[in-house]
């Protein structure tokens, strides 16, 4: 009998208990030479009065470090404390830890695995990323045939529901974000995903196992969908586009670039058809190609699926290492001013002459929006843009990704 603890019995927590539960003989199958998996502990500071799993639930930490049957913990408390201690200090006693907690994993990642394989355990992310889809794993086993140079995803299912609300209904951001908190797709406090630091946390930890060394989260230019408009999207339908939140980061000729912003895309891009709350992933391999991972990037169960996933992983490989190749080695990325883009820009009537001479090689987007004249320009990198937009006098832009 393979011993589980749960740390956090929240959203997440009391989906992995579900998970288990309800899925115990399919999963007790695939951990192999006959381990059965059990939850004996459930921590959370809170009592669970008529929970069916109440009997399990504890509110002191020590008694799942301190229990040796105890082999995996599920860590879906969320934040950096205590969940980073806590961490710390079971794969210190040879505990592996499976979590979905992505704040965790993109500030301290490095330094768990070192010392989840120093104590001959594991520290596993899956669900950390893409909730249900499975992408970390295809990156650290599938793909290592590879040379990966380019992930382009969509990996928060907030923003991706109010950009395809807004373009199904021609509603403004304001009204469709009240609407998402109503309806429980989007926090009181929507920051963390409207601003897109859910997305940079997201994609500094696919980064980094892109290029097996630290993408720092803090060092990606991020971006966020607040200053779109329905207006914007006027102008997308007329192009044959559509607008999407992307996490990005490629290498190319040596230079490591990441970023977190709205893009224009067309139809023949693979990202064009993932709405609502779903999530994708596009990685490009050197001799692979184009692959694509598709999936509810967040949600109770796709979420504690993935966690369930990991533990399986752990239970095959008790006192085994899982290899994950992420050193703390810190990447030095590339200034957001030397990356590439063709950009739409609007601006207002009366500067349209002073645009179209900032921007000699613009192309004019025909739209019926009173009062604008719009174009997107040619290829150019962000600080000459930046540059030319001071003389234009622009109302807004945005990158498109070809």
């Amino acid at each position: 009998m393979i011993q589980v603890a749960v740390m956090g019995y929240g959203t997440v927590g009391s989906g992995v208990v579900e998970v288990i539960e309800k899925n115990k003989e399919e999963i007790n199958k695939k951990c192999g030479a006959g381990e059965a998996v059990n939850i004996k502990y459930i921590l959370d500071l809170r009592d669970f009065p008529g929970d069916p799993y109440e009997s399990k639930v504890i509110h002191d930490v020590e008694q799942i470090l301190n229990d040796p049957e105890v082999k995996i913990i599920c860590e879906t408390m969320g934040g950096l404390k205590p969940a980073y201690d806590f961490t710390k200090r079971a794969l210190m006693l040879g505990k592996s830890v499976c979590t979905s907690n992505k704040e965790l994993v993109a500030a301290h990642g490095p330094e768990l695995i070192r010392i989840a394989h120093e104590n001959q355990c594991n520290y596993l992310f899956e669900a950390s990323v893409g909730g249900g889809i499975p992408i970390i794993r295809p990156l650290n086993y599938s793909l290592t045939a590879e040379k990966i140079d380019a992930i382009t995803g969509i990996l928060n299912g907030t923003t991706n529901y109010i950009l395809s609300r807004m373009e199904k209904e021609g509603a403004d951001f304001a009204d469709v974000l009240k609407d998402a908190q109503e309806k429980g797709y989007a926090e009181r406090n929507p920051e963390a995903d409207v601003e897109g630091y859910d997305a940079c946390r997201k994609i500094a930890i696919l980064s980094s196992l892109m290029c097996g060394k630290n993408v720092r989260y803090q060092d990606i230019y991020t971006e966020g969908i607040t200053k779109i408009t329905s207006t914007d999207f006027i102008y997308a339908h007329a192009m044959g586009k559509t607008i999407k939140l992307l996490a990005l980061s490629r290498e190319e000729k040596g230079k490591f670039y990441a970023m977190v912003a709205p893009f224009l895309i067309s139809k023949s891009h693979p990202l064009y058809m993932v709405n609502d709350v779903f999530n994708a992933v596009c990685v490009h391999g050197n001799m692979l190609g184009d692959s694509m991972y598709y999936g509810r990037g967040a949600g109770k169960l796709p979420t504690a699926s993935a966690v369930v996933s990991d533990v399986v992983d752990c239970a095959r490989h008790i006192g085994k290492v899982i290899m994950c190749f992420w050193d703390g080695q810190d990447v030095a990325l590339t200034g957001i001013g030397e990356a590439s883009h063709r950009f739409f820009v609007r601006v207002s009537l009366e500067n349209e002459r002073k645009a179209l001479e900032a921007f000699e090689r613009a192309s004019v987007i025909e739209a019926d929006v009173p009062g604008e004249f719009a174009f997107v320009t040619e290829k150019m990198t962000e600080e000459e843009f930046n540059k030319r937009a001071m003389e234009a006098g622009i109302i807004s832009r945005i990158r498109l990704n070809e």
